[in-house]
């Protein structure tokens, strides 16, 4: 087997620390971490957010009433113990660093794949390889699996940090997009060989594969590179789920994965039952745009992109539940808020209170005037914590933060006037129909 030249090693581990270091990615510039890799607007044909709900041959879809409109959201399971919390994420070089080796890495491992391959002397030799080379993927992705639901276990027993959870889900997902680029060249193999065509398992594998990667991690990978802006990033996990949130670029965007719900042994599941399931669940969502299914056996992908972001699921055959969820909505349109109103020391400060990891939008207003009022210091407490600063108001007064698990306080601070709004809770989480 021949090596990769030392060049091309060096390249493909310095590339990505380099836009650590790009003045090109300062603060203010936020890539899109739904569609950094494909892996959210990819067989759609547009872009999540600006669509018209009654265009391309939606003519005939009913209008909503936006005063009704909810957008349904996997959490936990109810009635489990759970662990939660939130934290800045921003660019970190030591991360960046372990991400690019283990992309090199992976990167390497399929270069060399493909290289011994191409070195087959006979057609029967080359088939031999390749379908080796599958079969390879295969019990690898069945290690990955095994290694995500040791994580989630991990962090809901106290024995990851937020942050070491989060950068263990990055290297899965960086993992499972190297097997899935790696599926695509042996699919174009085994094009290229006579007589001999790729296996059916080869896409239902690909699909499998996709499970692994989401919104968050994507955004948490490009934040560690420097490549967007720092922010907060909440988490809640249980013994097999994970919820991972944050607020970038005026979106909300959440993933969701629920082990309990995903049956690998399962039936396979044909395009119509994997929509019907997601549109029976989120009926409101689903009424907005014509969903898209992308699947093979046991697992298929059901995509909506509507005017007021997208929703991506993924459900399993076994089940007929979605047990993966990929979320992004616009925060101007964000209908799952109930406010909270208070006035004191000139201000008038509403508090939007979401469900545990949504988006809570903090308005201060002129308690005189009602104009808003910009450039004041808005922090949050949680619990008995410490106040932590979640920004200042922009020029409609407006600033946004993460909805805590639990009891919290938002303070408003314009030395020397000073106003809080305390005992705020978290609202209930819409669920999906079959898990309320």
């Amino acid at each position: 087997m021949r090596a990769l030249p030392i060049s091309l090693a060096v390249l493909l581990l310095l590339a990505p620390i380099a836009g650590a270091m790009s003045p090109a990615a300062v603060a203010g510039e936020v890539a899109d971490p739904a569609t950094a890799t494909g892996s959210i607007a990819e067989e759609t044909g547009s872009v999540a957010g600006g669509l018209d709900s009654t265009t391309d041959g939606d003519l005939d879809r009913p209008q909503v009433d936006s005063e009704n409109l909810t957008f349904r959201t996997l959490s936990t399971p109810s009635g489990v113990d759970t662990r939660f919390g939130s934290g800045i994420r921003g660019a970190n070089l030591g991360s960046s660093v372990e991400f690019a080796v283990d992309e090199t890495d992976a990167a390497m491992e399929t270069a060399t794949v493909v290289q011994r391959i191409e070195a087959a002397e006979t057609s029967a030799e080359r088939q031999r390889r390749i379908l080796a080379a599958i079969n390879r993927v295969e019990r690898d992705e069945v290690t990955l699996n095994s290694r995500q639901a040791e994580v989630f276990s991990a962090h809901a027993d106290g024995n990851l940090s937020d942050r070491e959870l989060l950068d263990e889900l990055v290297r899965i997902a960086a993992t499972a997009r190297e097997y899935d680029a790696r599926l695509e060249e042996l699919d174009a193999l085994a094009e290229e060989t006579d007589g001999f065509s790729s296996p059916a398992r080869l896409d239902e594998l690909q699909v499998a594969l996709q499970v692994y990667e989401g919104p968050v991690r994507d955004y948490v990978l490009s934040a560690a590179r420097g490549e967007v802006s720092a922010t907060e990033v909440y988490v809640e996990s249980s013994e097999q789920s994970i919820v991972l949130a944050t607020i970038v670029d005026g979106q909300y965007v959440r993933e969701v994965s629920r082990l309990d719900r995903w049956d690998r042994g399962g039936a396979p599941i044909g395009n119509d039952e994997a929509i019907n399931a997601t549109s029976e669940a989120y009926p409101e969502t689903a009424s907005l745009r014509e969903p898209d299914a992308f699947g093979a056996g046991s697992v298929q992908r059901i995509t909506i992109p509507h005017e007021f972001g997208l929703l991506r699921t993924f459900v399993s055959g076994g089940t007929r539940q979605v047990f993966v969820e990929h979320q992004r909505i616009d925060l101007d349109a964000f209908p799952d808020t109930d406010p909270v109103t208070g006035n004191g020391d000139g201000f008038t400060v509403t508090v939007d209170r979401s469900y545990a990891g949504g988006p809570v939008t903090v308005t201060v207003r002129d308690e005189e005037t009602g104009s808003p009022v910009p450039d004041v210091t808005v922090t949050k407490s949680v619990g008995d914590d410490d106040s932590q600063a979640i920004g200042t108001t922009d020029a409609d007064g407006v600033v946004r933060t993460l909805s805590p698990a639990e009891s919290y306080r938002v303070t408003v601070v314009d030395e020397p006037r000073a106003i809080f709004i305390d005992d705020l809770e978290p609202i209930s989480t819409p669920r999906p129909v079959d898990d309320e």
